[in-house]
């Protein structure tokens, strides 16, 4: 096994135990206390800054550098990027240097795990009912407090195995603010995949592309940066907002349409 295989294995249990026990915190205070998670989750996130801070500045930034960031990682840690990997089997020329690199396939698998956990296991068939009513969900035998636990040390999880692509692959150290605002993407990207896994790939695959030909675009051309940004609330608007209300009156259409035929 190389190195670069146990560095990404040793990483992802590395940052999905930590991430589970960070989310468990407000886990708890939703299920025990009825805190609202939205508002203890984003005030932990200025706790986990302060905490990144504290040993990018203090601890693990290199004698004599002014960058609050780590050290580089070893070479030999690097994920390989698709260029790396068209290279061995000979078709380095199809991709040409990018970010994208080999957690695009953990991040593939970790959806087929979610998509199993949620829609084929007697687990997640608690998890959507709670999310559908709690009230029937209580009624029918759900303990609400574990499952809240569980979903919430779970998304914790996910979320900070999210930062090995950042850290190991695109800046291959750990930075301030490596996160760049993904989990307010996140959030988008839920809404417009309607909590589906399937529907959250793709969105996340859309708004990827956005991201990164925005930056491209800035780069190369006069374009602006922020227009990404206005691009990204257009389709959150038009995909997400709007398909409620254009939604009921397509179904009366076709619900009239079925009766004129019955």
């Amino acid at each position: 096994m190389s190195i670069w295989t146990l560095a990404i294995v040793g990483a992802s249990i590395g940052a999905a135990l930590f991430g589970m026990i960070w989310a468990g915190l407000p886990a708890y205070l939703q299920a025990k206390r009825g805190s609202h998670i939205v508002i203890t989750t984003i005030m932990f996130n200025f706790i986990a800054a302060g905490v990144l801070n504290f040993f990018l500045v203090d601890v693990l930034k290199p004698a004599g550098s002014m960058d609050p960031a780590s050290a580089n990682f070893p070479a030999s840690t690097h994920l390989p990027t698709f260029q790396d990997i068209a290279g061995i089997i000979g078709f380095e020329k199809a991709f040409r240097s990018a970010p994208a690199n080999v957690s695009f396939f953990i991040a593939l698998l970790a959806c087929l795990a979610t998509w199993y956990l949620i829609w084929r296991t007697p687990l997640g068939y608690e998890i959507r009912a709670l999310g559908k009513s709690g009230p029937a969900a209580r009624y029918a035998g759900v303990r609400p407090v574990k499952i809240i636990m569980i979903a919430m040390m779970i998304s914790g999880a996910l979320c900070g195995m999210m930062a090995i692509n950042t850290t190991q692959g695109e800046s291959e150290r750990l930075i301030l603010n490596f996160t760049e605002g993904a989990g307010f993407i996140g959030i988008a990207v839920a809404l417009m995949g309607r909590s589906h896994p399937v529907g959250v790939l793709l969105a996340a695959l859309l708004f990827g592309f956005l991201y990164q030909g925005g930056a491209e675009l800035a780069l190369w051309t006069k374009i602006p940066r922020e227009l990404i940004v206005v691009i990204q609330a257009l389709v959150i608007l038009f995909t997400g907002a709007l398909s409620l209300m254009v939604r009921a009156p397509l179904e009366r259409l076709f619900m009239s349409i079925q009766r004129a035929r019955v």
